[in-house]
């Protein structure tokens, strides 16, 4: 890699934008090490970071507690997700004026995958939000709610095709939604060809790419196949050997991670929403390569 790209990239880490995804933890051993993660992070002044909710408030009480600390002891702007699944209309509205209560703002607003989990056949809860679509539309009415959505580069697996697939995506658009994340992806083409229907189809608003840490390959080669999201081989081929060396994989995850951000900043992305998994690691050395750093560091780089 050229000084000359470095530079550039230099240059575009003042446009960059970065958002961080957690999900609630289920003890408090998993609690405190969350909460080393958002103080690791929290320096590199992400303009929000989410926190994930189970299907029928599963997570409901820990995302709450979780959203509430946050505001409480960060100066971090919280996202809280919110789903249809297994709620009812007025359960769900529920939820959203205690989180507004709370001082929430900004909310992931998803459709949530089944109560049997990935690959189950979706049904609406009687008298609940039948969509992702339908759950927009009832929080712009509620309130002036910064609204994310999911958008799917290689399209939901359960869409018959992109149009059925962008349709979606422009009725959530058209109820509020400010802007899309993308379920996580590997080849930045695919990404970029997605962008394009998606303009193509009237839709103007950010398309902000979901970036997936690799913390563990054969996880994630499990997780992608559940989503519909593809694994290239030379991805395998990166990782091949190193399930018994988890110092290795950690040094290949992150040069692959800082690759495909650094690539997406070439093509001229400029927000990008990191997977983080309540780990910090590679999110923080992914943002140090694209020029996303504690003030106090690049107050020290500035000086020399």
């Amino acid at each position: 890699m050229t000084n000359y790209r470095f530079a550039r990239q230099a240059d575009a880490a003042e446009k960059i934008r970065v958002s961080f995804e957690f999900f609630p933890p289920k003890t408090d051993e998993l609690a405190g090490k969350l909460w080393e993660t958002v103080e690791r992070l929290a320096p590199l002044k992400p303009a929000f970071v989410s926190v994930t909710y189970g299907a029928g408030g599963s997570t409901r009480e820990r995302t709450a507690h979780t959203v509430r600390r946050i505001l409480g002891e960060t100066e971090l702007m919280p996202a809280a997700h919110l789903t249809c699944v297994d709620a009812s209309r007025e359960q769900v509205d529920t939820v959203i004026a205690e989180f507004a209560d709370m001082g929430v703002k900004r909310f992931v607003a998803l459709r949530g995958d089944p109560v049997e989990g990935v690959g189950a056949a979706y049904r609406p809860y009687p008298n609940g939000y039948i969509n992702g679509a339908d759950l927009v539309g009832a929080l712009a009415h509620h309130g002036d709610f910064d609204i994310s959505v999911s958008a799917y580069p290689e399209k939901h697996p359960e869409s018959p095709d992109f149009a059925t697939d962008i349709d979606m995506l422009k009725r959530k658009v058209d109820n509020g939604a400010t802007r899309a994340i993308t379920q996580f992806f590997f080849d930045n083409d695919v990404y970029e060809r997605y962008v394009e229907r998606v303009r193509r189809a009237g839709i103007y608003v950010p398309i902000v790419p979901g970036i997936l840490p690799v913390h563990n390959f054969s996880q994630v080669v499990r997780f992608a196949s559940r989503c519909g999201a593809h694994v290239p081989a030379w991805l395998a081929e990166r990782f091949r050997g190193l399930e018994g060396d988890p110092a290795t994989h950690q040094l290949v995850a992150a040069a692959v991670a800082a690759e495909q951000v650094l690539d997406l900043v070439e093509r001229g992305v400029t927000d990008f929403h990191f997977y983080t998994m309540n780990r910090a690691d590679l999110p923080f050395a992914i943002c140090h390569m694209i020029g996303i750093r504690p003030p106090a560091e690049n107050a020290q780089q500035a000086a020399a």
